[in-house]
């Protein structure tokens, strides 16, 4: 198993960036691979980036391509995920997951809110 903890959303002006961290418990942290969910009011929540166990991989919703990175440590169990160039359709709950290969997205974090003011 293993448990996440997203840290650094808040509010940030039109233009500027964020970088969110999750940081997860357990030993086996790097047979995971990982995403970055977000919730906007009133939307269904939508993959907004992923990266595999080994980091080899990663993918980008076409919203975020071009302004978003993401990456893992896997000695700090840790994945960041910086956001440059925010507008205020980047706004909302911000979720960490982990999924083992093959299967579902079955560890959530709390999320983290994040605010892009116009």
């Amino acid at each position: 198993q293993v448990q996440l903890v997203e840290s650094g959303g808040g509010l940030v002006q039109a233009g500027g960036s964020l970088r969110l961290s999750c940081e997860a418990s357990g030993r086996t942290f790097s047979s995971y691979s990982l995403g970055w969910f977000r919730q906007a009011p009133g939307k269904e929540r939508e993959l907004v980036a992923f990266i595999s166990a080994t980091g080899g991989t990663t993918y980008y919703g076409d919203s975020v391509k071009g302004r978003f990175t993401i990456s893992r440590d896997n000695a700090k169990n840790t994945v960041p995920l910086q956001m440059n160039n925010l507008g205020p359709e980047d706004t909302g709950v911000y979720y960490c997951a982990a999924r083992r290969a093959h299967m579902d997205f079955n560890y959530w974090g709390q999320g983290t809110q994040v605010t892009v003011s116009s």
